[in-house]
């Protein structure tokens, strides 16, 4: 990507505006543009929302952010858009604005949970509605829950009606979805017409749906790059000749590979990696870095150049894109102003007030709900607690052995009641442990388990797997293991209870194809002892015997992270991981978490070796 990122560089200055010349290598000066601007478009834009309505984080954050703060600075910006008084000598040029979300909308946790314990409208939709997109993306964690909590959050919309894209979704086999499809609420693509120029929208989503969500039915076409172009053609075919892709890729780089293998695109906005786009003098969020230049540069198959922008997200900025077309539909100049506008609170200089409307139908009563858990102490813990999403993804810690043997306890404990045997072992994904925090040692709120298991998993339990099998279960659970993996671990990375796992980092990863079938076996694995004694694994060889039964949440059961159980039959217990973690807690340790039983860097049920 260093071509891109050069590119870039040239394009990033906040001083002057910039003409994207479509034949030279590089872009030119304004005083050399080739084109004039027949019509300026402010595209303002977010991405990863995450249902953080409140604030942007705890700390040195929690002043920033926020739904009732953000919906103050877009609304400053939708007016200076389309303001008659233009400071940058555009004159009577034609403007417009369009607000659109490159997608995760909500995500679980406490404050979705206040939605989800009052019902449609979500929170978040009231949000949404109340800041009035144009269009969202679909993301990955949209369909945490499953279709029907989309289709109720799409649903919820009660002011406007933004309509939900997705170009390599196929929701015929989920009804609730596509009744909306139907109804135009969920499409591939929109028009939307701003000071007389109709601009297509064009979602997509990433093509690892299916192995990091809860999509169930919805098909997901593999092929972005085909599933983009076609939808290109069709909005061409009706004479729409600017194009806008709003996508969720997870990372940005993802996005600037992609404009390689399009033509038509003119703008790109992605979602799902957080990157801080900025130029000089741009304001970030505290603890932000800039990743690079707002925008971005790309080239196109034709090697038009494309501006490619993202903003971190939590509702922490609003992305301002303003781009100049020509009378060809041409992006030539990129607006001055263009950059990320953080959301800020507090005493900061550039401070924004609460809008009062979501304040009132969203924060206040967010946030009561919130303070409610907050109170409910269930526990004392003598050792500090580690869920950083560095450290869970990569290596085990206690806090992932807390919750492995939560998993483990509650499922042993419920285990007569759907007769089954107690089992053996229990896996918990490092991608399920979501509080990205060391948790002090003191107080445990029910809070603090929300924190820790947001996501509507429940414990299941696979009764009889055979050996062989449950080694490639392991296999795939360390396929992902180095800080530097662009997969970013990929949460698959096991917490483990009821037995000891040693394992080579040098090892031969396991390889599975789209369909989640082992394709390489992989030799990391080097040997499994059950708590028993009982020997599964000598030196990377599957020692023959009984099966394995194992304990563990229904997301890895039904493939998630790629865990390869293929149709392995299992049970679910109608226990929620969350619920298993707090009852764990306050039952079977009796409201007291040690340092014994939970040492700091964990109890050695994992030994890496070379």
């Amino acid at each position: 990507m260093k071509f891109f990122a050069g590119l870039a560089r040239l394009a990033s200055s906040a001083s002057v505006a910039v003409s994207l010349a479509l034949a030279p290598t590089a872009p030119l000066t304004a005083a050399q543009s080739p084109a004039a601007v027949a019509f300026w478009l402010t595209i303002l834009h977010n991405n990863d929302a995450e249902s953080d309505l409140l604030s942007a984080g705890a700390g040195e954050r929690a002043d920033f952010g926020g739904a009732a703060r953000f919906k103050t600075v877009l609304e400053r910006l939708r007016r200076e858009a389309v303001s008659t008084t233009d400071t940058h000598g555009r004159g009577a040029t034609p403007r417009g604005v369009i607000v659109v979300s490159s997608g995760d909308n909500f995500l679980a946790g406490p404050e979705f949970d206040a939605s989800l314990s009052r019902g449609k409208p979500y929170f978040d939709t009231v949000a949404m509605d109340l800041i009035g997109y144009d269009a969202v993306a679909i993301g990955n964690h949209d369909f945490d829950f499953g279709p029907e909590v989309l289709a109720d959050f799409i649903e919820g919309y009660q002011r406007t009606a933004p309509p939900y894209l997705g170009a390599n979704l196929d929701h015929r086999a989920e009804p609730r979805l596509q009744a909306l499809v139907e109804r135009g609420r969920i499409a591939r693509s929109v028009v939307i017409e701003q000071a007389g120029r109709r601009i297509g929208i064009i979602g997509a989503l990433t093509p690892n749906l299916r192995f990091i969500s809860s999509p169930r039915r919805v098909a997901v076409d593999v092929d972005v790059a085909g599933a983009v172009r076609g939808e290109v053609r069709h909005l061409e075919q009706s004479g729409v000749d600017q194009i806008i892709l709003i996508s969720h890729l997870q990372e940005i780089e993802a996005d600037l590979a992609l404009a390689a293998q399009l033509h038509g695109v003119d703008v790109m906005v992605a979602g799902g990696g957080d990157e801080a786009l900025a130029n000089a003098g741009d304001l970030l969020l505290p603890g932000d870095r800039r990743y690079g230049p707002y925008p971005m540069m790309a080239r196109a198959a034709d090697g038009t150049p494309v501006p490619v922008v993202t903003t971190a997200g939590s509702y922490g900025y609003v992305g301002r894109l303003v781009v100049g077309f020509d009378a060809a539909g041409r992006v030539v100049e990129i607006g001055p102003e263009s950059g990320p506008v953080r959301v800020a609170g507090g005493g900061a200089a550039d401070a924004a007030a609460e809008d009062p409307q979501m304040r009132a139908l969203v924060s206040e009563p967010v946030a009561a709900f919130v303070a409610d858990l907050a109170a409910r102490t269930i526990a004392q813990s003598s050792v500090p607690l580690d869920g950083r999403k560095s450290a869970v993804r990569f290596r085990e810690t206690n806090q992932g052995d807390l919750m492995a043997d939560a998993l483990l306890w509650q499922a042993r404990s419920l285990a007569a009641a759907f007769d089954l045997e107690p089992p053996m072992v229990a896996i918990q994904n490092g991608g399920g442990i979501r509080n990205d925090s060391i948790i002090p040692a003191g107080t445990l709120t029910e809070l603090d388990t929300f924190k820790m298991a947001p996501f509507p998993n429940y414990v299941a339990v696979f009764d009889a797997l055979p050996r062989a099998h449950f080694k490639q279960i392991l296999e795939n659970a360390l396929s992902h293991t180095q800080p530097d993996d662009p997969s970013g671990g990929a949460g698959r990375f096991p917490h483990i209870a009821g037995f000891h796992l040693r394992w080579s980092g040098s090892g031969v990863a396991q390889v599975t194809d789209e369909d989640g079938d082992v394709t390489s076996p992989g030799t990391r694995v080097r040997d499994v002892v059950l708590d028993d004694g009982t020997a599964i694994v000598a030196d990377g060889a599957v020692i023959p015997g009984a099966p394995v039964s194992v304990a563990t949440i229904d997301f890895l059961a039904r493939g998630g992270d790629q865990y390869p159980y293929r149709d392995a039959p299992f049970r679910i217990l109608g226990v929620s991981y969350q619920q298993a973690l707090s009852r764990y807690i306050r039952e079977a340790l009796g409201g007291r978490v040690t340092a014994a039983d939970y040492p700091p860097g964990g109890s050695d049920r994992m030994e890496q070796t070379r």
